[in-house]
Parts: structure tokens; C-alpha cells; sequence
């Protein structure tokens, strides 16, 4: 069994139902999800003049391998309307394989452990949330270390519904 660690963004429509399902479509498709964060909101990155994003990391245990699972994952994003028209662009559904077991991984289809993760702190907020203590294989620094670190301001807010 593989533990995988994703994490999930939309900022396109009703955010919280495209997380909703998605986490449904992994379950059905990919493996349980053993642990999940909290949502948190963030102002959209890379193209700013957009819809401000909600992210959710997720703990899955998959019998998957790595390029199957990124297959299945694609699938379901495109299940889930997404279409990938522009980098950074507004979407319904985002879903990055941040890590796999501890393995580091280089194909031109796949980086993992996702390489601007240490970068993010959309991404680091709810990893911390739910694996504080997990260490990066390539930089040997615990999830708390990184978020410490990083030079991303945007913050990473608790979203709650209106």
C-alpha cells in the first residue's frame, strides 16, 4: 500500500462541492482518505486578477502506482469539469500529488514531492494541519520546518461558509 499525500483547489463555481466530490471520486477510485485537513482560502496565485482559491490537503492509501494514480486523478479532474486552458488559470478542481510514500520522483509528467511545495503556503497550511512531522525526502526538512521558511505572504485562511 502507498501513502499519498494531494492537495485539492478550486476557486471556479461552488468550491467547496468540487472538493466534495473529488474527495468522493478519489475514494471510489484511488483509495481511502486517512486523514484530511481543514479548507483554507488563499488569494489566487500566479494570475492574481481571479477568484480567491479553497485548498484541503488529503492522506490517501492507494494500491496505485505513481503514473496510475496521476491518470485516475486527471480523470477525475476532468470529471469535475476542469479544463486546462491556462496556467494558473481559474479552475473547478486542482489536485497535486505533493508526495509519494518517500519516494522521489522525476518524469517529465510528474515531479514528486511537488517541487514548489516549499513555496506554498496554500500548501504548506493544511499539510501542517495534517503531517506536521513528515520530512521531504529530497531536503530532509519536516513540513513545520518548511512552513517556517517560506517566503510566500499570502496567507492561508480558515474558510468558513457564509
Amino acid at each position: 500500500m502507498n501513502t499519498v499525500y494531494l492537495l485539492l483547489g478550486s476557486n471556479e463555481g461552488d468550491r467547496t462541492d468540487w472538493l466534495n466530490r473529488a474527495i468522493e471520486q478519489l475514494q471510489d477510485t484511488c483509495g481511502p482518505v486517512t486523514k484530511r485537513s481543514a479548507i483554507y482560502e488563499t488569494a489566487a496565485w500566479g494570475i492574481e486578477d481571479q477568484p480567491s482559491f479553497l485548498n484541503m490537503a488529503l492522506c490517501i492509501d492507494t494500491e496505485l502506482q505513481p503514473l496510475a494514480l496521476l491518470k485516475q486523478i486527471n480523470t477525475i479532474e476532468a470529471n469535475l469539469g476542469r479544463q486546462r486552458t491556462l496556467k494558473w488559470g481559474q479552475r473547478t478542481l486542482d489536485i497535486d500529488i505533493l508526495f509519494f510514500n518517500n519516494d522521489i520522483i522525476d518524469l517529465p509528467e510528474l515531479k514528486v514531492p511537488h517541487p514548489e511545495i516549499q513555496n506554498r503556503r496554500f500548501a504548506l497550511v493544511p499539510m501542517h494541519e495534517i503531517a506536521a512531522e513528515l520530512i521531504h525526502p529530497a531536503n530532509h526538512k519536516t513540513i513545520t520546518e518548511l512552513l517556517k521558511e517560506c517566503k510566500d505572504t499570502l496567507e492561508a485562511v480558515l474558510y468558513t461558509p457564509e
